[in-house]
């Protein structure tokens, strides 16, 4: 007798008993429901159109155009089915957002009636302004011209609102003169030249039979919560996304309590809402729980294909940030909110894998016989060793500068980690006397009702900016509010690279007459011999870390963006993109110009605002404190009573002092004069933002010192712990 699921139904309690009302849905009823999916594609598409389609979709065949119009019909049909009115071209421009074009299905008949209408032609391109956008000189004012494309190989999906629907189609962004202007593009292209690396390699090592590789992605987002009322009254929150002043309180994080806890209930309904919105759009939302910090949270999704999970990580930010607001909330994807605890990131867990070979960074239960692991574990040390200023810069922003290098983020020196296993392994392979590797072993509570299991090959390391965890790296130094495609088009671009020199490498072994195994471990010998600098175990925050690291490894310690971007103009990352084709010296130095404006213009409003602040907020609460007491003060003489005159004269002094920085730091702004934009990055990040310090820690000192009445905005203990 087989199973039949039931569904149990639920009652709502009125004035004339229970009621029975509409049972929750289930996760079948609503997984990818808002997805213009290959299902609802062949349901609703000609055979040979579907097949062509899918083709191009799986397998990299070209697209075939004279598909377009079947397919935008089924597409507008699908979509009025669901109650659309509107499509919008969904696109990624340089500025970790999403943006979008808008446009009705409307067309007006000459009898004055409408019918909806949706072509091939307008499936496939659309027109936004292409110099409104950040293209770091690409495209002048006057140059307006850009287009979006269609990007076959991400699925329309519709996006609901309280007051409609809209068909969203997910497009690339490109100039009038060919130009990548998005970050889509880029990671096509990275995943098109790993991809052709990694087949010949694969071919190289015996296999017959290789389907196209791609890489895969998840990425765990970490997140801020804060009731709408607070933050709503923090101009440095709705502007910034972070606190630029804010005194600690006396309870943080030091109890290690909210790690993991119980999620509060206002909190969950919350997560099950966006849950349930990225389900209908198919995104595999898995893992959500209580991060470190108070009032800290984070979602992790199942992996995905990397272009695939790019689009959705960038839905997910969306959909937080909607639903944040209709529960009251304001969700801060800032990497550092609030000082004095942790921040945010967003690990990205990447590894390589096909249908054919599988997970090609999976080691296996006996990974120093897996000659094809091996092989591609040793390419992406190679590449993190040979590229790690790359892999620093794509994580450089203003914002992430606060957490890289604290001790809930990993260090600004990139470094990898492979567990002891995988360490000794390799280690055996660099002293020429490979002979096996470390067992696992069993987990034995020493309790005969609790199971035992296997435990795993390795430890985990948090203070590690790139760790291997036992069949993927996770990319760890990724900021909360980034895009996952610089990331991801680093990482797949530099593993192309690294496969490459490899296999012209094996290629000459072999043409030399050396067996295929020696010659993969005297590759691989090779490559830890003058790469394994890179191959780091321990503590990541350790003063000593650093200073061997630095002094003894040669690897560098790039602390601020200011000091890792310039990296992007270097020769050798310029060759890089250049041979893949995944990015054009042009389009590479636009990347820098753009990161590096975005950088300065977010130091800029920070510093802009605090100056604001600090005069129209704090003094004048410092200047009422200080009057009252002197009211005070007058009094208690009247009475022939002591005041303890050190409270106001403190206040006093710290009033003094925010005015006297706040002048420096006004100053200091209106500098205009710079040789280079790196000189200019420069200032901001040794100038600027130690003037801003030094004004926020006397505000902060100050809120101590004033009565809560009086100090005007929402404090830490107020916004953290929600209630």
């Amino acid at each position: 007798m087989g199973y039949e699921p039931r569904t149990q139904a639920v009652y709502q309690v009125t004035e004339r008993g229970a009621i029975a009302v509409k049972p929750p849905d289930t996760l079948e009823s609503v997984w990818a429901k808002d997805v213009f999916s290959l299902n609802k594609m062949q349901a609703g598409l000609p055979k040979a159109v579907f097949k062509s389609l899918k083709k191009t979709i799986q397998s990299d065949a070209k697209l075939d155009p004279s598909v377009a119009d079947i397919v935008a019909t089924a597409m507008k049909d699908w979509a009025i089915s669901k109650g659309a009115l509107n499509y919008a071209h969904v696109f990624y421009p340089l500025t970790n957002a999403t943006a979008e074009k808008h446009d009705g299905f409307i067309s007006v008949q000459s009898d004055g009636t409408v019918i909806s209408e949706f072509s091939g032609k307008t499936l496939i391109k659309g027109e936004p302004d292409g110099s409104s956008f950040p293209s770091g000189g690409i495209r002048s004012t006057f140059e307006a011209r850009g287009y979006t494309a269609w990007d076959v190989t991400s699925p329309a999906y519709v996006m609901e609102t309280d007051n409609g629907v809209t068909l969203c189609i997910p497009t690339v962004f490109v100039s009038w003169t060919g130009e990548a202007l998005d970050k889509k593009i880029p990671l096509l292209r990275s995943i098109e030249a790993m991809d052709k690396s990694a087949r010949k390699v694969l071919k190289q090592l015996g296999c017959s039979d290789v389907a196209p590789v791609n890489s895969s992605c998840g990425a765990e987002q970490e997140y801020f919560l804060v009731d709408a009322a607070f933050a709503n009254s923090r101009p440095d929150l709705l502007m910034t996304g972070r606190t630029l002043f804010g005194k600690p309180p006396a309870k943080g994080q030091q109890f290690d309590d909210h790690y993991f806890g119980a999620i509060p209930e206002r909190v969950q309904v919350f997560m099950q809402e966006v849950e349930r919105r990225m389900y209908c759009l198919g995104i595999p939302a898995k893992t959500k729980h209580n991060e470190v910090a108070p009032g800290q949270f984070e979602l992790a999704p199942y992996f995905e294909s990397a272009d695939a999970a790019a689009d959705h990580q960038q839905l997910t930010m969306t959909i937080l940030r909607n639903t944040a607001k209709k529960h009251g909330f304001v969700c801060l994807l800032h990497e550092k909110p609030f000082a004095g605890i942790n921040g945010s990131g967003k690990h990205v867990n990447w590894s390589v894998g096909n249908s054919t070979q599988g997970n090609l960074l999976d080691p296996g239960d006996d990974p120093h016989e897996n000659i094809q692991f091996l092989t591609f574990c040793a390419a992406v040390i190679r590449g993190v060793h040979k590229f790690g200023p790359l892999l620093r810069a794509v994580v450089a922003t203003a914002s992430n500068d606060h957490r890289l290098g604290a001790n809930e983020a990993p260090p600004a020196i990139l470094s990898v980690y492979l567990g002891t296993q995988l360490e000794d392994v390799y280690d055996q392979i660099q002293k020429g006397e490979l002979t096996g590797c470390m067992q696992s072993g069993t987990m034995d509570f020493g309790v005969p009702t609790l199971p035992t299991f296997a435990k795993d090959s390795g430890d985990r390391n948090r203070t590690s900016p790139f760790a291997f965890t036992g069949n993927r790296f996770e990319f760890r130094a990724v900021g909360s509010s980034q895009s996952v495609a610089g990331p991801l088009i680093a990482m797949n671009t530099i593993l192309a690279d690294s496969l490459d020199w490899i296999s012209n490498k094996l290629e000459g072994e072999l043409s030399a007459g050396t067996e295929l195994e020696p010659a993969i471990f005297s590759i691989i010998k090779e490559i830890m011999d003058t790469h394994g600098a890179v191959v780091f175990g321990g503590d990541g925050y350790s003063e000593a870390w650093h200073k061997t690291a630095v002094e003894e490894r040669g690897l560098l310690n790039l602390p601020t963006t200011a000091d890792a971007l310039p990296y992007l103009k270097d020769k050798s990352i310029v060759e890089l993109f250049e041979k893949t084709g995944v990015l054009s010296p042009k389009e590479l130095e636009s990347r820098f110009e753009v990161y590096a404006e975005q950088y300065i213009l977010s130091i800029e409003v920070e510093a802009k605002l605090i100056v604001d602040m600090a005069k129209t907020l704090f003094y004048p609460a410092a200047v009422k404190y200080v009057t009252e007491l002197s009211t005070a003060i007058a009094g208690f003489k009247e009475l022939g009573l002591e005041f303890n005159l050190k409270i106001a004269k403190k206040a006093g002094e710290l009033t003094n002092e925010i005015v006297e920085q706040t002048s420096k730091l006004e100053t200091a702004l209106g500098k205009e004069d710079f040789d280079s934009t790196e000189a200019h990055m420069q200032y901001f990040a040794k100038t600027i933002r130690p003037l801003m310090d030094e004004i926020r820690e006397c505000a902060d000192a100050l809120e101590g010192e004033l009565a809560d009445e009086l100090w005007p905005l929402p404090k830490y203990q107020e916004m953290l712990f929600i209630k």
